[in-house]
């Protein structure tokens, strides 16, 4: 084991490169290192299929398939953006109003003013942007702790909310762009092309990342459990791409409903966009360096509250975008627009997917699997028509759950010396 360990950390002139094998018994140290990422989501994610899949057989049929997209669009954006801010050890409690906020600026902009779409959508993540910025600043120049700032934010935005919707009102959209985000699809062939340019990509991306590191002498993983990794990503976009083509119209006489929803690729982008910035940027490695230690990071010369301010931008910029996505699914924005459980479902689907409530530790794929998780158990218990109490103490437990593997797996990480 102590070989196999040194050989990852890096490799002297002349040792051999790590095997398969090496590389599955490397995986193994880290997952009882504490080490353990995604692994919960994701052995979670695939129990839940399969159990709503034996007891109600429809929730693999297209259509079904199609519904997870839309149903979880809202709240694996919004989690994308907590995830900054939980990477540097703070919370955002008022991400859920705060995108309310925003679609009842997005309503009022294009249908009670009369603007085009994309004046809105500004208009909106101006909104958002403005939002992180006020609450960063108190929470990093002013000290107060992120907790009682994003508390009172939740309780003052749904005042807001209140007042942008007259007290009540529901404002309709009928812009067809707005609309589209979440009620339209991509066509068929549209959609294996942005398959095939997503793996090709991917597929770039690691074989250039290899070359380089053997190159430069460091160890590389072994190039089938690279050519693995491409094969299960065109494996599963495949798969999802060819389910979401099947035609899912109750009568194809009177319209035609089959291809991607608009929503998947614009996630997709986001996901791809945010990965490369936590995982190529300095400002990324920024991002981890004060969520691991805060003190050490000032030491080292970052600018720790720039940062901060900076992670509740971004989360509060990603909670507009949510917003927008929930306006266009609904087509309409009314007082409870990002009320609700929208916020527990979003820190739910952060924390569920991999990332530490503790800071440091998270991936942005950790939203979309978290996600997921909560799309699938929504759904599932709703094909199986339980009450509302039974969906938010099962939601519930899950989420314990997941916080309670964070909290042993760091434990374990201190124990072994892994972290």
């Amino acid at each position: 084991m102590t070989t196999t360990v040194v050989r990852r950390e890096g490799a002297a002139a002349g040792t051999p490169a790590p095997t398969v094998g090496d590389h599955v018994r490397n995986y193994v140290a880290r997952v009882r290192g504490g080490d353990l990422g995604s692994l919960p989501a994701v052995i979670g994610l695939s129990a839940l299929c399969l159990t709503f899949a034996i007891v109600r057989p429809v929730f693999l049929s297209a259509a079904n398939f199609a519904n997870l997209f839309t149903q979880g669009a809202a709240v694996t954006v919004i989690a994308m953006g907590l995830i900054f801010v939980l990477l540097v050890g703070e919370i955002d409690l008022s991400a859920g109003f705060a995108s309310g906020v925003c679609a009842a600026i997005l309503a009022n902009v294009v249908s009670v003013l009369g603007y085009p779409w994309y004046v809105a959508v500004l208009a909106a993540l101006a909104t958002g942007t403005l939002i992180g910025l006020t609450i960063g600043f108190l929470v990093a120049k002013v000290g107060i702790p992120s907790f009682v700032v994003t508390l009172a934010g939740f309780l003052a935005f749904q005042g807001v909310v209140l007042l942008l919707m007259k007290e009540g009102t529901n404002i309709s959209i009928s812009d067809k762009v707005i609309i589209a985000i979440e009620n339209n699809y991509v066509p068929p062939t549209i959609g294996w092309l942005l398959a095939a340019v997503a793996v090709a990509g991917y597929g770039t991306v690691q074989f250039l990342s290899h070359r380089n590191r053997a190159t430069r002498g460091l160890v590389t993983d072994p190039i089938a459990v690279v050519a693995a990794r491409i094969a299960g990503l065109a494996l599963l976009l495949g798969s999802a791409v060819y389910v979401l083509n099947q035609e899912r119209s109750i009568n194809t006489l009177i319209s035609s409903t089959k291809g991607m929803p608009v929503v998947v690729p614009l996630i997709g982008a986001l996901l791809v966009f945010w990965t490369f910035v936590l995982n190529r940027t300095a400002y990324g490695r920024h991002l981890y360096a004060v969520g691991g230690n805060q003190e050490a990071a000032r030491r080292a010369g970052i600018n720790v509250n720039r940062l901060k301010i900076s992670a509740f931008v971004i989360c509060s910029g990603m909670a507009a975008v949510g917003g927008i996505i929930a306006a266009s699914k609904d087509r309409s924005v009314d007082p409870n627009t990002g009320g609700s459980n929208v916020l527990l479902y979003a820190v739910g689907a952060a924390v569920i997917g991999g990332t530490s409530l503790f800071g440091g530790k998270g991936r942005m794929i950790n939203a979309v699997l978290g996600g997921a998780v909560v799309a699938v158990i929504i759904n599932g218990m709703g094909l199986l028509d339980l009450s509302s109490g039974l969906k938010y103490t099962f939601t519930g437990l899950v989420l314990l759950l997941a916080a309670g593997v964070d909290a042993l797996s760091r434990r374990r990480s201190a124990a072994t010396g892994t972290r």
